[in-house]
């Protein structure tokens, strides 16, 4: 596997790189190749970069191959105990080294068992009833309202909205597609008929922001995986642009090019935060619990469980059972005995 290049010009094998690294830098140079080359994200390749770097300096810049299991279950334990980090933040972790050993260094660490895990918390989620969110959204306006809608009305997390694009809203079958969701899977949601023209005019800005940019010389939008090579002009056309594009055009951190990406999701979180305050809303309201309103309010109304699931793109349905123990909470649930 030849897929990177140094200053040579002679393709190199990310795998080689990493063992025969003699500086920490070296080692991360090999895992960063390794994550473009299996088409990991940029925020993955942040994350992983990240821990291993961490990994690496707590101990004593050593290169990953001289260390054997206990250091990197010491690594792992140490996080949940002495950094008391969540079950999700140390799962990230060995993930990031579960990487590092078995796809880059070709090793499989038997360490795992050994291992002391950070609690996973079994919490419910945080859901708003349809007066709140009627309230939330009241707040809002304009591109961010849209935003905030599509996250309630078809039950969007956060980058998949952001990274709506174009060919991806289907106003014929009133169906959104997301495309390399969560587990990089693609799935079909609704599209509410309230948000179709609103979403008209929103694309017909973005199209006349686009139609500048290619005046000006650019107007390519970043392709995933291997499209650009594929279809060099594709990045041009205009169903490939993000529906809620930036303000401003931006360098591509991984190649450099001059591109117009899509909205910074801080834009949409500060909004809905601020809205949350003026609505004078007693709870921690964040993008995603407009996610889980969505879903516990489609219970509630008589959806079939497993539809919901197929809208939310939940792998396996006891994921979605957590919104049946909202149900079962408050008016519409059992009655207090102190209410009889």
């Amino acid at each position: 596997m030849k897929k990177s290049g140094g200053e040579s010009g002679v393709l190199k094998d990310p795998r080689e790189v990493a063992l025969s690294a003699a500086t920490p830098r070296e080692v991360i140079d090999a895992v960063r190749l390794m994550l473009r080359t299996k088409h990991y994200s940029i925020r993955t390749e942040h994350a992983y970069l990240g821990w291993i770097r961490r990994y690496i300096a707590e101990n004593g810049r050593r290169h990953p191959k001289e260390m054997d299991g206990r250091a990197m279950g010491a690594f792992l334990t140490r996080l949940a105990v002495e950094g008391r980090v969540s079950a999700s933040t140390q799962s990230q972790a060995l993930s990031a080294l579960l990487f590092l050993y078995r796809e880059l260094l070709g090793m499989s660490p038997e360490w795992l068992d050994d291992v002391v895990r950070a609690k996973r918390s079994l919490r419910v989620p945080v859901v708003l009833s349809r007066g709140e969110v009627v309230r939330l959204l009241s707040r809002m306006q304009g591109r961010e309202w849209l935003m905030a809608s599509l996250l309630y009305g078809s039950g969007l997390r956060l980058m998949e909205v952001i990274r709506l694009r174009v060919k991806d809203v289907d106003f014929e079958r009133w169906e959104i597609t997301v495309r390399s969701g969560k587990g990089n899977k693609d799935r079909h949601t609704m599209l509410p008929s309230k948000l179709a023209e609103p979403l008209r005019r929103q694309m017909e800005d973005a199209r006349v922001e686009h139609a500048r940019d290619l005046e000006a010389g650019f107007g390519s939008v970043w392709l995933p995986n291997a499209l650009a090579r594929k279809y060099p002009n594709a990045g041009e056309d205009w169903v490939w642009q993000y529906v809620f594009p930036a303000s401003r055009r931006s360098k591509d951190p991984r190649t450099g090019i001059e591109r117009r990406h899509h909205l910074d999701e801080k834009v949409l979180q500060a909004a809905v935060k601020r809205a949350r305050v003026e609505a004078g809303i007693p709870k921690p309201v964040t993008c995603h619990t407009l996610r889980h309103s969505f879903a516990t309010h489609l219970l509630e109304s008589g959806a079939d469980i497993r539809t919901v699931q197929e809208l939310l793109g939940h792998r396996d349905v006891k994921t979605t059972q957590i919104y049946t123990h909202v149900l079962n909470r408050g008016a519409g649930g059992v009655l207090s005995p102190l209410d009889r």
